[in-house]
């Protein structure tokens, strides 16, 4: 091939590449890696880089295919990489810190074994929190911003943030009042919060300044 020839030839695969196109996915990939760093700080959004990563898969994929009609092969594989990454260390994290998060001697409950039983309509609340009673337990919740914004010892404990951001009363058994002892405190945020104690089970609604009342009662020595 003469030297004439082969800089034709460059100069032919130089224009050829100006008319390929960024690949969408292969952007789409490295963003998705991108924003699913929230998700090592809010567990529930880390669907985001399992996403991600099989959109990158998807993405390599059809780059190394279609060489001739699309460019962002590099693009697609840092975002690939970034969203295995984070899937991989935010899960694993999770995994752990749910086998691990429980103190010793506690016993984890959720609100959800707090709801009224249908099978017993009539009762405010089920059996089977009755039989929490008096028991050491774990939960996780939220802060229900009903006090004045500062460190406190006193709150409510409610399992979502929907109420905080809608407005109006939780549920009664969607509620606990917390009070923390000596010398844990703690804000208001968006924070979830986990808690240890001995929780306190009542059927006859308790007085509560600010709410309805209510059924559930946790004397905290735990906080994180």
């Amino acid at each position: 091939m003469s030297l004439t020839t082969a800089v034709q030839h460059e100069n032919v695969e130089a224009d050829y590449a100006q008319y390929r196109t960024l690949s969408l996915s292969a952007i789409a990939t490295l963003v998705l890696g991108i924003v699913s760093l929230t998700g090592l700080l809010i567990p529930p959004l880390l669907f985001l880089p399992v996403i991600g990563a099989l959109l990158g898969l998807y993405s390599v994929f059809t780059l190394r295919r279609r060489t001739e009609e699309f460019t962002g092969l590099g693009v697609a594989q840092a975002g690939l990489a970034l969203c295995v990454l984070i899937a991989v260390v935010g899960i694993g994290w999770n995994i752990y810190d749910l086998a691990t998060e429980v103190p010793e001697g506690f016993q984890r409950i959720s609100f959800y074994e707090l709801q009224p039983d249908p099978n017993f309509p009539q009762l405010p609340i089920p059996p089977t929190a009755m039989e929490l009673d008096g028991r050491d337990i774990f939960v996780k919740g939220y802060v229900y911003p009903d006090q004045e914004f500062g460190e406190t010892k006193r709150f409510v404990l409610i399992p979502d943030l929907k109420t905080c951001c809608f407005g109006g009363q939780p549920e009664l058994t969607d509620m606990i009042e917390v009070e923390l002892q000596d010398p844990l405190r703690v804000e208001y945020s968006l924070k979830r919060r986990k808690l240890a104690g001995k929780l306190k089970v009542s059927p006859v609604k308790k007085r509560h300044a600010k709410l309805d009342g209510v059924y559930y009662q946790l004397d905290a020595s735990y906080l994180k």
